[in-house]
């Protein structure tokens, strides 16, 4: 067993360094990590996925629990029904042209430039609470390149603004963000867990003493940009159909999180539904039902669907091998068991390391590594876990690489005809992220430590 952990170790490590090096082939890598661990579970039953101890002798049981245990237990399909459902609604949300028009009265109500763009911002922030956060960017970047065209600024610090925000508020809610999902599975936590838990405050409001503090930063930033009101024609609105999708994917999940003993996959069952009569929808809506049906399925984030599994089996390899346990012991020693030292170790530790890594691995990495802390410091779960979650989701802000909503977002400014350097967007993205993360993490401390 002890050999195992090595292997298994020395599996994830590769993994990681090739996801990291090569992220546009990151599926193969934990595609084949995951398989290779399936495999070497089937050949030596026992070694790497612990065996129940009612299991059945036989030899078909014994070498083919790992692939049944890793298809039924440990990839957790009802986070991928949900984010998969999630970005069907998103992407009709998009096509209805709902956001552009109330970013249009938005802005038509401010006389301050400053005031409107810091609206804009805020604004994507409400979205990416329950649309995925590439959408969101892809959303609310017209409306900022038309404020900007009017302006004639170069739209490169509005456009990280909208990234950044929607990085920050996707935290917020257990449907924003891949992050969430796998928090709320692994802890327990429902839709409303995410607003108040245990009679207090969760980390909705932890996360909204960021977007307070990111607003502050913004509109300091965007103040000089002029004083005259913007006043933008108004989108023509395609369609509320898709507005009442969301609606119902978001009440419907809050409802469900009151069923006691509520049957598993029900939320990812409930808002794949929601999402797949959309798209029926949809379809009898456009003329050229089948293409642009099509169309719509292929620009989801495919990439993340198939990501997931692989990222889950290689973690829960590493978690039933006693690695985790492992290297829980570790950080506590090097933090001395202090409760505060603890804290702000993790939230540094999580911002610098998702500035530069996909925070999806990350997290489903340390959560179980956080458990194990909290029991040796005797420490409240939430306190170390919020810390967790709040630094790795606002720590992609840092980079332009810490979040694929950095990328779309340069992208856009590209298209423009305007550079993006990597020191541009470290202007705008560190103070951000250090600002915002340390207003979280105050909040966060004082509420639960």
């Amino acid at each position: 067993m002890e050999q195992m952990k090595w292997i298994v170790l020395s599996v994830a490590v590769i993994m990681y360094v090739l996801v990291i090096v090569f992220q546009k082939k990151k599926v193969w890598f934990t595609t084949g990590a995951a398989v290779l661990i399936v495999i070497t579970g089937c050949i030596f039953p026992g070694a790497i996925f612990s065996l129940p101890e009612t299991s059945s002798s036989s030899k078909l049981f014994l070498h083919t629990y790992a692939f049944t245990h890793t298809a039924l237990e440990i990839i957790n399909w009802n986070v991928i029904l949900i984010y998969l459902g999630s970005m069907i609604i998103a992407a009709l949300f998009i096509y209805s042209k709902v956001p552009a028009r109330i970013a249009d009265a938005i802005v038509a109500s401010f006389k301050n430039t400053g005031l409107a763009m810091t609206a804009i911002l805020v604004m994507t922030g409400i979205i990416s609470m329950f649309v995925e956060n590439v959408a969101t960017v892809l959303v609310m970047a017209p409306v900022a390149l038309a404020m900007c065209r009017k302006l004639e600024i170069n739209p490169a610090t509005f456009m990280i603004g909208l990234a950044v925000m929607s990085n920050l508020e996707g935290t917020a809610t257990l449907v924003g963000d891949p992050p969430s999902m796998i928090f709320a599975s692994y802890a327990g936590y429902t839709f409303i867990d995410f607003f108040f838990h245990q009679g207090k405050f969760s980390i909705f409001w932890i996360v909204q003493a960021g977007l307070l503090t990111g607003c502050i930063y913004f509109f300091i930033r965007f103040s000089g940009c002029g004083k005259n009101s913007l006043r933008p024609e108004k989108t023509q609105i395609v369609s509320y159909v898709p507005l009442w999708l969301l609606l119902a994917m978001i009440f419907g999940l809050a409802a469900l999180s009151f069923i006691p003993n509520c049957p598993p996959f029900s939320g990812g069952i409930f808002v794949l539904a929601t999402g797949l009569f959309g798209l029926v929808w949809y379809c009898f809506r456009k003329k050229d039902a089948d293409a642009s049906a099509i169309s719509l399925v292929k620009e989801l984030d495919w990439e993340t669907i198939f990501f997931l599994p692989g990222i889950f089996t290689v973690i829960g390899a590493i978690q039933e091998t006693g690695l985790l346990n492992d290297f829980a012991q570790v950080l506590s020693g090097i933090t001395g068991g202090s409760k505060l030292a603890g804290f702000i170790m993790l939230i540094a530790v999580s911002v610098i390391i998702s500035g530069f890594v996909d925070n999806v691995p990350y997290i489903m990495a340390m959560l179980p590594v956080v458990r194990e802390m909290v029991l040796s410091m005797n420490a409240s779960p939430e306190l170390f876990m919020f810390a967790l979650l709040t630094g790795s989701c606002l720590g992609g802000n840092l980079t332009p690489f810490g979040a694929s909503a950095n990328i779309v977002a340069m992208g856009i400014v590209r298209k423009q005809g305007y550079e993006m350097k990597f020191s541009k967007w470290l202007t705008t993205g560190v103070p951000f992220t250090i600002l915002t993360t340390a207003a979280a993490a105050a909040v966060l401390w004082l509420i639960w430590a």
